[in-house]
């Protein structure tokens, strides 16, 4: 198993800059691609961002390109989400989540799911 554990989120008004982290542990030799989605109430859950664990060129929704920077720092087992330029549009429940194969924009191809972290921006 892997166990994912997101932070980070907060409160930020339009325009400002939040980073957020998935630490995971557990079987982390499995992971393949670790992934960020995203879900406001009523709305499904989103692809935001996706980084091979080993390398490669990160993937971004349109949306979020040119703002959002996906990361990761493999001796330290996370990922990070650099957020900046933030709309209010962005306000969401943030979750990072892996996949043993590839990367993918379906969240249902995601194996294990951290608990998500809360990002609001006001304006």
């Amino acid at each position: 198993q892997v166990q994912l554990v997101e932070s980070g989120g907060g409160l930020v008004q339009a325009g400002g800059s939040l980073r957020l982290s998935c630490n995971a542990s557990g079987r982390t030799d499995s992971i393949h691609v670790l992934g960020w989605f995203r879900q406001a109430p009523g709305k499904d859950r989103d692809f935001v961002a996706a980084i091979g664990w080993s390398g490669g060129t990160p993937y971004y929704t349109d949306s979020v390109k040119g703002r959002f920077i996906i990361s990761k720092d493999n001796a330290k087992n996370t990922v990070y989400l650099q957020m900046n330029s933030l709309k209010p549009e962005d306000t969401a429940v943030y979750y990072c989540a892996t996949n043993s194969e590839s990367v993918d924009r379906r969240a249902w191809q995601y194996e294990y799911w951290g608990q998500g972290t809360q990002v609001t921006v006001s304006s």
